[in-house]
Formats: C-alpha cells, structure tokens, sequence
C-alpha cells in the first residue's frame, strides 16, 4: 500500500482513498458519540452552518471546539461525550481540524474518520478495501500534529503489517502539544480524562465512513467485511 501523509493545505485534488486523523479530539469524539447510541454524525462546514442544521432540527446534537455556547448542546471532549445519552439520534460536529479535513476530501472514493479508539478497524477496513494509494489527512497543526502523524503512520503501517507494536505511536501521542495543552488547562471545552481516552487504542471495533448525503457529508459507524456497504445504507 503506498501511502501519503498530508496536511489539509497540501490536498491538491481528491484522493481516491483519504483517511482523515483527528485524535485530539474530533475523531476520538466522533468514535465515543457511536458508542453512546448515536445513529449518525453531520460534519459541518462552519458554525453558522452547525447552528442552522440545529435550529432545522432541534432533536439534533450540536457540539463544536472550545467552551459551551449558546446553540450548542455540548462541546468537543470525549471525557463529557461518554456520559452523554444519543441513542438513535443525529449529531453536529464541527471542530477546528478534523471536519474540515474530512471536508476538504469529500469527493474522494473513499473518506475514513480516524484515531487511536478505532485504528485497527480502520486498518482492517484498508486491508479489505485492497486499497493501492491511500491518502492520510494529517488534520492538526497544519498537518504537523505529532498526535496525527503517530496514529496515521500506525494505521498505515498495520494496515500491511498486523503485528505493529503500537507503543512508540502512542508516546508520541502522549507527548505531543495537543496533549500537554489539553492536560495543562490551555485550550477549554475539556475533561481531565480526556488525554487518557483519546490514548486508549482500539476501545472501539468500528471503522467511521463519511459519505456524501446530498448537500451533507455524514459519518457513520460501521463493522464487518462489507463497511463502506454499510456506511452507505
């Protein structure tokens, strides 16, 4: 499998595969927002868009990067995301890195949501897919977050080679800004778990797939041999 490791800025045109990481803390969110019932996650452009998807749909959970706000029903952390009840329902993400990664690849074949929680179901998925040239999003710091590129290379390396000891990426994880940021109060909207959780590798047996639903880029759980089948029913 030949593999690319991109920041958002350097995506010139779509690739046939992109794999989109976010792991501090979109996409470790995104994974715990399944977990906790939800049936499907609407990846929004903007806030104003969030706000309105929400204001259409007022059973809809919105959440976005930063402190609480007026309009949205919680904020991006997967140490808060894990007590919350979504069972059935839709939620609204918008974030400062990872949806827009994910947007910035919506016309790609494939488009996989990725993080430490679901990196072997991720890879499998690969596997499956028998996929040549896969793109990875290296969402953070302007494609330079250590967090992201650890987990992208874990993945594409286990995608190929399933015994990869994961220990080396994760203390990379463990020691990158975002994380010290996280655990030193810099950036709001946290929990105190929420490095630990964003760590945990595999808590999760599902890939994420986001497809395109008319005007909407939707990202769905999925599990088993046939994903993207099932991200798309």
């Amino acid at each position: 499998m030949n593999a690319r490791f991109l920041g958002i800025t350097e995506l010139v045109e779509a690739p046939s595969v992109a794999v989109v990481v976010d792991v501090m803390r979109a996409f470790t969110v995104a994974a715990w927002a399944f977990a906790q019932g939800a049936e499907k996650i609407v990846l929004a452009a903007s806030l104003d868009e969030a706000l309105a998807l929400k204001a259409r749909h007022p059973d809809w959970v919105a959440l976005k990067d930063g402190p609480p706000a007026p309009g949205f029903d919680t904020v991006n952390s997967p140490g808060l995301m894990r007590s919350i009840d979504l069972g059935g329902r839709t939620v609204v993400q918008k974030t400062t890195a990872g949806t827009v990664g994910a947007l910035a690849v919506k016309e790609a074949s494939l488009v996989l949501c990725a993080s430490f929680v679901v990196a072997e179901a991720t890879a499998r998925l690969l596997r499956t897919n028998k996929s040549d040239s896969v793109t990875f999003v290296v969402t953070g710091e302007d494609g330079q977050a250590d967090e992201d590129l650890a987990c992208a290379q874990y993945i594409a390396r286990r995608a190929t080679e399933a015994a990869t000891d994961a220990t080396g990426f994760l203390r990379r994880a463990g020691e990158s800004r975002a994380a010290a940021e996280l655990a030193e109060g810099v950036r709001q909207g946290v929990h105190s778990d929420d490095v630990e959780l964003c760590l945990e590798l595999d808590r999760f047996p599902f890939a994420m797939v986001a497809t395109l639903d008319e005007s909407l880029m939707v990202l769905r759980a999925a599990a088993g041999s046939s994903l993207t089948d099932e991200a798309s029913s």
